[in-house]
């Protein structure tokens, strides 16, 4: 169970971070951009490591307090969420 969690955590993230350079991208170009919203989903409900890693590297969204708040919390939570599978199957 706790495989499947972390493959999900994983290609949530790296969702994310896709998301976070298509977003810089598209910002840069001045076109079509991804809404907040979506990003910040994405990195409350499984790529939180993603959104921070990608704040990062495109340097996007590092001004926006509450983009690093769910981003943290969402890691916390996910964290949280994988310890409590690992002891519960033990």
């Amino acid at each position: 169970m706790l495989k499947y969690y972390l493959i999900f955590i994983g290609a949530m993230s790296l969702i994310t971070l896709i998301l976070y350079g298509a977003d810089k991208a598209k910002a840069k170009k001045h076109a079509w951009r991804i809404k907040e919203a979506v990003l910040l989903l994405f990195g409350l409900f499984g790529g939180a490591l993603g959104g921070l890693i990608g704040m990062e590297i495109f340097r996007h969204k590092t001004r926006h307090w509450y983009f690093w708040v769910v981003n943290i919390l969402g890691l916390a939570i996910h964290i949280a969420l994988a310890l409590l599978i690992f002891f519960k199957l033990k």
